[in-house]
């Protein structure tokens, strides 16, 4: 990880680059004034030859020379108006831009938005994310330390929240990224125990025979037809004196074959993707614990393949969820929804003040929102208000969308208390109100991330691949928490 430091002031610092912000115009930010003094008359003649006028989005870079003590000044555009996800996003523009040199100094913590430095720290760390283990000849970022030139206690404060924060993306994006033969239900059982290793969180791992004494009967129906045994995960962080509480449940289908209702080869390329709740509430804890926010925390993951062999879950089953409330299955490729039957039904008996569930659920809520927004439902107005204003600050964009009751007679079943789809049309919404028979009238947000838990494009921080969308929203939601 690129240790994040407080540098010296512009005329005695010295790296391999220097970055400075500027605004639309021309409008110099904290910093650039500086350089371009020090370089010389020719620079904005320079930047304006090369169409540089600070839009955001915009990048130009000059050599330092013998002006200054930098090998390279670059020019980052910002905009009329930055806010702090458009820094988040320049930074992650810069950190991919300079991901070849050894050390930073920037500026752009100086702009003055609220943790700036946290927004400066998590972008620019989070744009040299790579996934690289698998290749032959890797070219990973050689950048050793992000210098903020003149930081203070305060912006220190917020950069190493930045830092730790990356963390918990870093790592729901490495296990979303892994093959699915390299996770398995244990291997990621196992993974969750190191981090209650190294942060402190109390880690219960349940495995097929205790399963079955729990009653999760979603969870064990989906893992019918897999080789590789289910388990179901809950994490938790306990701080002293906590009052507010909240659980998180994510959903953790390692590869997700549609079972007998199989799916088309091509819809199963990203299917290692489908643990992608699971990886983000992982992501999320174990920040939460570094960061030791004074909230009682619980998180969930029912964790299982979703395969087709012999003994696999038939369309028609029933299945009985922990809950008592049967299920009647008639596709087996809406699974999602009944391993999450099991992780809501055990997070209602933890009675906390708060439930959201993350979930790579349907395609419908993709359809209905395309790749970068993700879908949230409620059962309650201050929840979703909550959740909703934790992920604007976060910079994940989500939108909320209807739980319309008029639709629940579409997943009535004849022969069990609810069947787990409910045609063609309202996807997310029947998936949606499925999900609401287990959460009893605990206060409950369900966020479809679908859509934004992979990107097919590299942008600002967000690599190709595993995005890790949902921690930092959920890490988020837990400090807001934790204030009010």
């Amino acid at each position: 990880m690129i240790e994040v430091v407080a540098g010296e002031s512009l005329d005695t610092a010295n790296a391999d680059v220097l970055v400075v912000p500027v605004l639309s115009e021309l409008t110099w930010g904290p910093g650039a004034e500086w350089a371009v003094a020090a370089l010389g008359d020719w620079v904005e003649g320079y930047l304006s030859a090369q169409e540089f006028t600070g839009k955001a989005r915009q990048m130009a870079t000059v050599p330092g020379g013998d002006a200054v003590a930098f090998g390279r000044v670059v020019f980052v555009g910002l905009g009329d108006e930055v806010d702090a996800e458009g820094l988040r996003r320049a930074a992650g523009s810069v950190g991919r831009a300079v991901s070849k040199y050894a050390t930073v100094v920037t500026t752009l913590h100086q702009l003055e938005i609220d943790d700036a430095a946290e927004c400066v720290a998590f972008g620019f760390i989070a744009g040299q994310y790579r996934f690289d283990k698998y290749l032959s000849d890797p070219k990973p970022a050689k950048t050793e330390a992000l210098e903020l030139a003149g930081a203070d206690a305060s912006a220190m404060d917020a950069a190493q929240r930045g830092t730790t924060l990356a963390a918990g993306v870093a790592l729901a994006r490495d296990l979303v990224n892994e093959p699915a033969s390299a996770k398995p239900p244990t291997h990621l059982a196992a993974v969750a125990e190191e981090i209650g290793a190294d942060t402190g969180l109390a880690v219960t791992v349940y495995d097929e025979a205790a399963c079955v004494e729990e009653r999760f009967g979603g969870l064990l129906g989906v893992a019918a037809g897999a080789t590789n045994p289910p388990r179901m995960v809950v994490l938790r962080h306990e701080p002293e004196g906590a009052e507010a509480s909240v659980v998180l449940v994510g959903k953790g289908i390692v590869f997700d074959s549609g079972g007998l209702s199989l799916k088309p080869p091509a819809a199963m390329e990203t299917m290692k993707t489908d643990m992608s709740g699971a990886a983000a509430v992982f992501g999320a804890m174990q920040a939460i614990a570094r960061l030791d926010v004074p909230v009682n925390v619980t998180a969930i993951a029912p964790l299982t393949e979703n395969m087709p062999g012999g003994s696999a879950l038939r369309p028609g089953d029933v299945l009985r969820a922990r809950n008592g409330k049967t299920i009647e299955v008639l596709n087996t490729d809406a699974e999602g929804r009944l391993v999450l039957a099991d992780g809501l039904s055990l997070a209602v008996e933890e009675d906390p003040d708060l439930i959201v569930d993350i979930a790579t659920l349907t395609g419908a809520c993709k359809v209905a929102l395309g790749a970068s927004i993700g879908g949230l439902f409620g059962n309650d107005d201050y929840a979703i208000s909550a959740v909703t204003a934790a992920a604007a600050r976060a910079g994940e964009n989500v939108w909320p969308l209807p739980l319309e009751k008029e639709y629940g007679s579409l997943i009535e079943s004849p022969i069990a208390d609810v069947k787990n789809i409910g045609g063609r049309f309202g996807g997310a919404i029947t998936a949606g109100l499925f999900l609401a028979h287990f959460v009893d009238d605990v206060p409950w947000v369900h966020l479809d991330i679908a859509g934004p838990a992979r990107a097919d494009k590299a942008e600002h921080y967000i690599p190709k691949g595993a995005t890790g969308f949902g921690v930092r929203t959920m890490v988020a939601l837990v400090q807001d928490l934790a204030r009010s």
